[in-house]
């Protein structure tokens, strides 16, 4: 697969030992998407409740033109950042080759202490063993943590490392792919902990300190102010991320991110980068975002999101005037799933939502992120612009999908009328990896399907037509029985059709 130019990356685990150096990428969520399907860790620890967390306190105000004590900062709250070595294995499928020696991804984690590759030999398949290195900080004195879910993603064992020296075994006690949310516990007593802040009081300009370990090194500090607000990225659109241009690296994902005051107001996540390393844009996820996750969690050993059932786009000031409209602010509606909570209240393709809860919407990414925390089942109002004039919807929204119910082969490989495709959604790292918006990865291939060409490790994009993001889209199509049906594939980087006789 070919490298992007420009690309998001992931920067929480440095890779020690690992089937492939292109794997800080994440997983592809869509909350508004009429398919988007939120991602959980696998099988979590039994949920712990009654940790007691350090309260959020509002940043203390930095006076304008002078400059934060870092140093004060860094005495009090690195004591309780921690270091995460996880270690598992990765699955590689047979038709997966070796990765090419000039990607720079290769160059990049080649160069870092301890780096070995291990991969099947072509046609081999099976699973790699790898270790990678993230961060992570103590919320409260009983072992209570929190990193990114990307860091343990696959993790068989979890280390966390203590800035006295100290390890522990620790526990996942869930994770939240769709927020890149993790909560882990140790067993230990009388710990540090950090002092939670208001990520709502953050200001463009605020000054900012990242701690963490990138590429291993253990207790480094970095600053560097908050460069924007609310930043909405590419597969991420739950969370209204802080953009700052503290330098951030690989090792540094799961790291506490404190203002002025040395309050916690994010966790380091992403870094966008040419060459993987960090080149001026950090994200963290607000404080805030990662608090009503971890309480989820604590309580029932998962999080759970809405869904609306739309796709949406930004306005341009063209379409603006075209709607009618003076300013190319809010989320124009360009879908509307007919099982959603969006069709049951009205919604239909060309409303352009403006509010959400009388708190406005400028991008199509402020209505994502708002629908992204909510909870299923809540009420939420939206103010909508439609032919003219404005207009209030109220909306039940609907619940996110797992993806483990749209993971399932979506026909029969044997029997009448069957594709014989087994597929799965592309997660975050394979999107970035193939630069796709959407698609289906192709697991297993028999009957029909693999008569006409279509082999493993091809990518579904679309069949007769409809595009294809999940696999309820592809069943919906194969329930009208057709006798052949055409494959749009994503194959070696070249987009194909491919014909499929049924009968």
């Amino acid at each position: 697969m070919q490298a992007k130019n420009w690309m998001l990356t992931l920067v929480g685990a440095v890779l020690i030992l690992a089937a492939t150096a292109a794997a800080y990428n994440h997983r592809n969520d869509n909350w508004l998407a009429m398919d988007g399907s939120p991602t959980r860790a696998a099988s979590p620890a039994p949920a712990v409740t009654g940790a007691l967390t350090a309260p959020a306190v509002p940043a203390a105000p930095v006076q304008p033109g002078t400059t934060p004590n870092f140093r004060a900062i860094v005495q009090q709250a690195a004591p309780a950042v921690v270091g995460v070595t996880v270690a598992g294995q990765h699955a590689v499928g047979a038709d997966q080759m070796a990765p090419d020696m000039n990607d720079p991804f290769f160059e990049f984690f080649r160069g870092l202490p301890g780096f070995q590759l291990r991969i099947p030999r072509p046609g081999q398949g099976g699973n790699v063993p790898f270790r990678s290195q993230g961060s992570g900080f103590i919320i409260a004195s009983d072992g209570l943590i929190l990193t990114n879910a990307h860091v343990v993603r696959e993790a068989k064992e979890v280390t966390v490392k203590l800035s006295d020296r100290r390890e522990f075994r620790a526990r996942v006690l869930g994770a939240d792919a769709a927020t890149d949310i993790a909560v882990l516990r140790i067993d230990a007593k009388n710990l540090p902990v950090v002092r939670l802040g208001d990520s709502q009081q953050l200001q463009v300009g605020d000054p900012v300190l990242a701690i963490g370990s990138p590429f291993g090194f253990e207790q480094s500090a970095t600053q560097g102010i908050v460069s924007a607000k609310g930043r909405s990225l590419p597969g991420d659109a739950a969370v209204p991320f802080i953009q700052t241009d503290a330098a951030v690296n690989p090792g540094n994902s799961g790291g506490p991110l404190f203002d002025a005051s040395g309050a916690v107001v994010g966790i380091n996540a992403q870094i966008y980068s040419q060459s993987g390393g960090f080149q001026g844009l950090s994200f963290a996820i607000p404080i805030s975002v990662a608090l009503k996750v971890k309480d989820q969690i604590l309580a029932s050993g998962h999080a759970e999101h809405a869904r609306l059932g739309v796709s949406v786009q930004d306005l341009t000031q063209g379409l603006a005037s075209s709607f009618g409209l003076s300013q190319p602010d809010g989320a124009l509606v360009a879908g509307v799933d007919p099982k959603s909570a969006a069709a049951d209240a009205g919604l239909q393709p060309g409303d352009v939502i403006t509010e959400v809860n009388g708190e406005a919407v400028q991008r199509s990414g402020d209505l994502s992120s708002r629908i992204g925390q909510a909870l299923p089942g809540e009420t939420v109002r939206l103010k909508v612009w439609r032919d003219g004039a404005a207009k209030m919807l109220t909306v039940k929204l609907g619940r996110a999908q797992e993806p483990g119910n749209s993971t399932a082969s979506t026909a029969e490989h044997t029997g009448p009328g069957g594709l014989g495709l087994r597929l799965r959604p592309l997660t975050r790292d394979e999107l970035n990896a193939t630069q796709l918006k959407a698609g289906l990865l192709i697991e297993g291939v028999q009957g029909p399907a693999a008569s006409a060409g279509v082999q493993p490790g091809d990518v579904l994009l679309a069949i007769n037509g409809v595009a294809t993001s999940s696999t309820d889209q592809v069943r919906r199509v194969m329930d009208k029985k057709p006798k052949q049906v055409a494959l749009l594939l994503w194959h070696d980087g070249n987009r194909i059709f491919v014909p499929v006789e049924l009968e």
